[in-house]
């Protein structure tokens, strides 16, 4: 049974509301612990934000068994994986033995015991039960906490910022032959699994094939990646080696999975189907090889996958003389004046121009925008239009020449003003990929959109606990100097 959490009501612990956070700090975990202790020990947030996570992690759940992390505790390490850019380990470290993050968690024990403990698989387990579209919604409340942090009064409009980014997803750089050799890694150890559950044949010496594979595939990316005399024979020389000794297992993989399996467990169902999918992988390769290889084909890129474990993966490139490659998924954020994420959008194999719409209709639909600039990768003319409709003020440069009329507009003292403030956002990308998301190392496409979604949300707690600590520190010297005129 899992509960919101009761921290006021467990004898010999710390309350919330009691743990005492330092001014005079630049740790970005103390600023992401102030913001969470304002929002728990401010009714209306509190309340809201339970509201969601009860909606999400305990429907449909019976209230009965074992007392399970609250939700509370769950969306505190999510936030601080996030914030302190962490791994798990060092995460399960941090609950059971930093003092300010257990104060905030709810479990610092007055005396000198250890108190509640976090197992590893426990913290592993319920925090990957907070998914994006929860986040998304738990973002959007964060927000309008930040704004009634930061706003002097509360009608003001926002002045968005939209710029994209590539989060890198944690796999090596693709090329087809060692592409191939993971497709025959993964076919070979998963037959060596499935051999533990059920009677194979024929894949006693499975050792020698997989060492056998690896070394042609080293001998084929030695030779690609040198010089030297008649490099294009010795080359075509290596792959068809390669090639052979792939094909060969292709074959014994496919009597494998033609062979029918007399036991039946969900174990063995997992198995073969992930032997499917590698073997459809490896006739894939080994298509690719040989075509590009030995027939000097140029695969069209739409025919390409990136990575044989995380198949969103995709190829970005960046700039035209010097192109930059990126290996991930696009991602555009918008962020207001006031530096707060107020909207995140992974592309589906989407350029700039085409999430504009998206973007602007959903922050449409809650907030009241007074301006909206983009950078040049933005720029559409119809979009433009568009958007001049409903908001007063569009900084979207025009890609090419301008006219007369445009050339005049762009020079305009206001356009110019919101046009050198749009390179903020470059500061806010920043600071989100050293909050650790420059590069995702959760591997499935639902981890990774949840990945990005609690980053959005650290980012904006650490932001509005920034802002509160530094009101916090100027209230104590106003408070010390009035102290201080008194005595005189």
């Amino acid at each position: 049974m899992r509960k919101q959490f009761e921290s006021q009501l467990t004898l010999g612990t710390t309350p919330i509301n009691e743990v005492e956070i330092p001014t005079k700090t630049r740790s970005h975990i103390v600023a992401l612990v102030a913001a969470l202790q304002h929002i728990y020990v401010t009714p209306k947030w509190n309340t809201r934000i339970f509201s969601l996570l009860t909606e999400k992690v305990l429907k449909n759940k019976k209230e009965t068994g074992r007392e399970g992390m609250s939700l509370w505790e769950m969306f505190v390490l999510a936030q601080i994986r996030l914030a302190d850019n962490t791994s798990y380990d060092a995460l399960h470290h941090k609950a059971n033995y930093d003092a300010l993050i257990r104060g905030v968690l709810g479990v610092l024990p007055t005396d000198y015991s250890l108190g509640k403990q976090y197992s590893y698989q426990n913290i592993y387990d319920n925090v990957s039960l907070i998914d994006d579209e929860l986040l998304i919604k738990i973002n959007a409340l964060i927000v309008e906490v930040g704004h009634e942090v930061f706003k002097k009064k509360e009608s003001t409009p926002l002045r968005l910022k939209t710029d994209s980014f590539v989060v890198e997803t944690d796999t090596h750089f693709p090329t087809d032959y060692n592409l191939l050799w993971d497709s025959a890694r993964k076919c070979i150890d998963t037959v060596n699994h499935l051999r533990k559950e059920v009677e194979i044949t024929g894949w006693r010496k499975h050792a020698n094939w997989k060492s056998g594979i690896k070394s042609a595939m080293r001998r084929v990316g030695k030779v690609s990646s040198s010089g030297g005399k008649n490099k294009d024979v010795r080359l075509q020389k290596e792959v068809r080696v390669y090639l052979e000794n792939t094909r060969k297992l292709a074959k014994k993989v496919k009597k494998v999975l033609n062979t029918p399996l007399t036991a039946d467990s969900v174990k063995i169902f997992a198995l073969v189907e992930s032997l499917a999918y590698y073997e459809k992988m490896l006739i894939k390769h080994i298509d690719l090889v040989n075509r590009r290889l030995l027939k000097g084909e140029v695969i069209p890129h739409q025919e390409k996958i990136f990575s044989i474990f995380q198949d969103y993966t995709e190829f970005i490139k960046k700039g035209k003389l010097r192109p930059n490659v990126e290996i991930g998924k696009k991602t555009a954020i918008t962020t207001d004046q006031f530096d707060l994420i107020v909207d995140h959008q992974i592309a589906e194999h989407e350029a700039d121009s085409q999430m504009t719409r998206s973007i602007v209709s959903r922050i449409s639909s809650k907030f009241s925008i007074q301006s909206f600039s983009v950078d040049k990768g933005f720029s559409s003319k119809e979009d433009r239009e568009w958007l001049e409709r409903s908001i007063p003020q569009v900084i979207m440069p025009k890609k090419g020449r301008r006219t007369k009329a445009e050339t005049e507009k762009e020079r305009q003292p206001q356009f110019r003003k919101l046009k050198k403030k749009h390179s903020a956002i470059e500061s806010n990308i920043n600071e989100l990929e050293n909050r650790g998301l420059g590069r995702c190392p959760d591997r499935s496409w639902q981890r990774f959109k949840n990945y990005t979604a609690l980053a959005v949300c650290a980012y904006n707690l650490h932001k509005i606990g920034r802002k509160l600590l530094k009101d916090r520190l100027a209230k104590q010297k106003k408070e010390k100097e009035r102290l201080l005129r008194l005595a005189a």
